[in-house]
């Protein structure tokens, strides 16, 4: 088999990608890989041309990815004490397509993502960024499912 030598792993903050990114740390820490942590911003709805008080949609974007690099240092700080060969991306846009593209762009070995196990009409209204990245990634992909108790 052959080694990792870079891991990315998709972060949104939530417990579906906690559990991913513990695993994905494992595997970096095994095979001595450089970690890549990646958070995608959703692009936000164009609110040009509707009544939006206080805020443009240009402070708004900037906003958000304030927020997001503030949520990626505090998650870093919290769970990489120790770890130093990683490196954390904030990109905006579509999150499948950023993964992949990233995954490509910073040629990873392996991508790593949560999955959160919809089922059903959720699944049908929602898709699934993993699936999604499952199915178009050139990349090997490790989709982690949140055990549910």
């Amino acid at each position: 088999m052959k080694d990792f030598s870079t891991i990315l792993v998709a972060v949104d903050f939530s417990d579906s990608s906690q559990n991913a990114f513990e695993l994905a740390l494992n595997m970096a820490n095994k095979y001595s890989a450089r970690l890549v942590l990646l958070h995608v911003i959703n692009e936000p709805v164009d609110l040009r041309g509707f009544y939006v008080p206080h805020i443009s949609f240009e402070k708004l974007e900037e906003e958000i990815e304030e927020g997001a690099k503030k949520m990626m240092d505090s998650f870093c700080r919290q769970n990489l004490s120790g770890f130093d060969n990683y490196e954390s991306v904030i990109v905006p846009g579509l999150p499948y397509e950023q993964i992949i593209q990233q995954g490509e762009q910073l040629s990873a070995d392996l991508i790593v993502l949560g999955t959160h196990g919809r089922t059903g009409l959720d699944h049908v209204l929602f898709g699934s960024t993993a699936e999604k990245v499952v199915r178009k990634s050139p990349l090997p992909v490790l989709t982690v499912r949140l055990q549910e108790d």
